[in-house]
């Protein structure tokens, strides 16, 4: 494929991505947020989510679910999403909150939060996979829409990238479990480090409780 067919071929996926949307404005609303969350499985550390709103001409190319993108593609498009949207808001819950009120309702929270934090109020807000009743917005909610909505899948590029740089921040206080590569998910050397060191403050021991036998905190 030359680089004008993958031009082509990306122009194609933008306007896919676009249909939820499209339908939206067609229906007379101005400002369609989309806001979506990162951080659900990690063992240590936040879930961050993002709301945001982007103009209908918005056409930076490549913007697709965080999961399917490299991390450099991630960090490229994220600069260009902020140069781009009309606004975003970000929320952040931490691991403490996790374990009091569980990830579920701790992801609705970040992105309640996420939702307040806008500057501009939107009209309507596509929400990946899940209702917000405590949003008092009219809403969508699309399974698979960081896949599906290019406005949903804006907000997990930034809440993506927003969190990994947490995680490596972290890293630096907390060497012992890797976390400036498994960002806090359960990989080999995550689970060596709890191992050796017991658990660190921003560990979730609502997902650790009894692991390894550990029950301790550093």
């Amino acid at each position: 494929m030359n680089n004008t067919e993958r031009i082509e071929k990306d122009l194609r996926r933008l306007e896919d991505m676009k249909a939820y949307e499209n339908l939206l404005y067609d229906q007379g609303c101005q400002y369609i947020a989309g806001t979506d969350e990162v951080g659900r499985g990690p063992l240590a550390g936040p879930v961050v989510a993002v709301a945001i709103i982007l103009p209908r001409d918005f056409s930076v190319l490549g913007v697709d679910d965080s999961k399917k993108l490299s991390a450099k593609k991630r960090e490229e498009l994220f600069d260009l999403i902020k140069e781009n949207c009309i606004t975003y808001g970000v929320g952040v819950v931490s691991h403490d909150v996790i374990d009091d009120i569980n990830i579920l309702q701790a992801s609705k929270l970040a992105m309640k939060i996420a939702y307040e934090n806008l500057d501009t109020k939107p009209d309507h807000l596509l929400i990946d996979a899940m209702s917000l009743p405590q949003i008092n917005c009219p809403q969508t909610g699309i399974i698979k829409g960081d896949s599906k909505s290019v406005t949903i899948a804006a907000a997990s590029i930034l809440a993506k990238v927003i969190r990994d740089q947490m995680m490596v921040a972290y890293h630096a206080e907390y060497s012992y479990y890797a976390f400036d590569s498994n960002k806090g998910y359960g990989t080999q050397a995550h689970y060596e480090g709890i191992r050796q060191n017991g658990l660190c403050p921003i560990h979730r021991k609502s997902f650790l409780k009894g692991h390894l036998g550990i029950d301790k905190s550093r």
